[in-house]
């Protein structure tokens, strides 16, 4: 889960609320929770928005969305 801890950082830093940041992805406030729990899975689409919104660079994108945490 450390790919999200640090995407909510990411969005923390920027002064966004999750409420604001689901309607950008067009998502529920309870579908974006469920993504960020990790109950199910970014799309292609919300990865590009968030990386606009959240101007994030090709190697935070990485790490938050594609690194596997395996123990």
């Amino acid at each position: 889960m450390k790919g999200m801890e640090l995407l909510r950082k990411k969005i923390d830093q920027a002064g966004f609320k999750l409420t604001y940041v689901a309607e950008r992805l067009n998502l529920t406030y309870q579908g974006f929770k469920k993504k960020l729990d990790g109950d199910t899975e970014f799309k292609a689409s919300e990865i590009a928005v968030l990386k606009d919104l959240l101007k994030l660079s090709d190697a935070e994108v990485q790490a938050i969305f594609f690194d596997d945490d395996v123990d």
